[in-house]
């Protein structure tokens, strides 16, 4: 007889009511054992006039990263392997991200290449990119690893073992307007955020994480509003499970989006009550693990390969960036922030070269800058 799953996921998208198309995209794969790992992940494409084709951008971006992080989590097979976990970290800080930028950057092109649109004449490719426009976010989860990333705007929320509400990939900066990075811009990888956390205790793995686009939290007038709502969303799982709240979610996302104007998504993982953590660890409750960090962005690695990784901004350095202006008609309100990244006790070598820009320079970037 086979173990229950120990997460329960769920996932759910409603199309804003200002909008004429859904330009978001989830996706939920794996239980999150070491051979089937739970990975989340969400897209937000940018959906006004100036990105006609974001919708596209956002379904490649979610595929994109759900096969990059399958392979991501196949190198956790190395750890019986001195530096292993180094290793690993690197790559989630810097291989993940280039790659992810550059595997959806040649997508996006070759979209185009087999159906250009006959009014629409870009002469270079970065105009191209920009009719892509996406955010991302995107979390693995295995019995020892928590790894999440994000390009762009949209909710990473962690609710701990104590019930305390975090968002460990707010930027410290909140964005203004309807400004966001994004996947078409030059350089793009370098925008990406990582957070990166052992769990070396499965009690300790946090017990609800949930992806949203920020058509959710803009539609909350405070940072506390959005706080609030994830603390009792996490209450009402405690008590009743996926199944007694998966038939209340639609309703509560669609209030959301009548409030934003703009589509929101939700995508979220429980850790199942009184059932093995993963692969037969045990449950209970715990607080934010002390090695949890956000990485900041290196030199990247090969070409290929859907990830994140935190931003320059991050250590308060400039960014060098582009920004897109997601022109989605309603000022986004910061979400609850988190009071930035925890100090990590991982002692793995940092193993981060100097940044100099994408490994192929064939590859082209939007180098376009809006303000609202």
């Amino acid at each position: 007889m086979s173990a229950p799953p120990a997460w329960e996921t769920f996932h759910e998208s409603i199309q804003g009511v200002n909008k004429a198309r859904n330009q978001d995209r989830c996706l939920v794969q794996g239980t999150g054992t070491a051979r089937d790992p739970l990975i989340l992940t969400v897209a937000d494409g940018h959906g006004s006039a100036s990105y006609p084709r974001s919708h596209v951008g956002a379904h490649y971006a979610t595929d994109l990263f759900a096969n990059r992080a399958r392979e991501f989590v196949t190198s956790v097979a190395d750890r019986d392997r001195a530096g292993w976990r180094g290793r690993l970290r690197d790559y989630a800080r810097i291989g993940l991200p280039e790659r992810l930028v550059r595997d959806w950057q040649g997508e996006v092109l070759r979209h185009w290449e087999r159906d250009p649109t006959p009014d629409e004449d870009p002469k270079s490719p970065g105009p191209i990119l920009r009719l892509y426009g996406s955010t991302l976010i995107g979390a693995v989860l295995t019995p020892d690893l928590f790894v999440a990333w994000q390009l762009g705007d949209g909710e990473l929320t962690v609710v701990d073992g104590d019930g305390e509400v975090r968002l460990p990939l707010a930027p410290v900066r909140a964005e203004l307007g309807d400004e966001t990075a994004s996947l078409c811009m030059r350089n793009a990888w370098r925008s990406v955020r990582v957070h990166w956390e052992p769990l070396p205790d499965p009690a300790r793995a946090p017990r609800l994480v949930a992806l949203s686009t920020d058509g959710l939290s803009k539609s909350f007038v405070s940072d506390e509003g959005f706080t609030e709502f994830a603390a009792g969303l996490h209450r009402r799982l405690t008590e009743r499970g996926v199944p007694g709240v998966s038939g209340d979610i639609p309703g509560w996302l669609a209030e959301a989006s009548r409030h934003s104007g703009d589509d929101t998504t939700l995508v979220l993982a429980r850790r199942a009550d009184g059932r093995p953590a993963v692969d037969g660890a045990s449950d209970g409750a715990s607080a934010a693990p002390a090695d949890a960090k956000v990485e900041a962005a290196g030199e990247p690695a090969e070409p290929k390969e859907e990830s994140a990784e935190a931003s320059a901004d991050v250590r308060g350095e400039s960014s060098e960036a582009s920004q897109a202006t997601r022109g989605e008609g309603t000022e986004a309100s910061p979400a609850t922030r988190g009071e930035g990244a925890d100090e990590s006790r991982d002692d793995a070598a940092e193993g981060q070269g100097p940044g100099s820009g994408p490994a192929d320079p064939r590859i082209p970037y939007c180098e376009e800058r809006e303000r609202p």
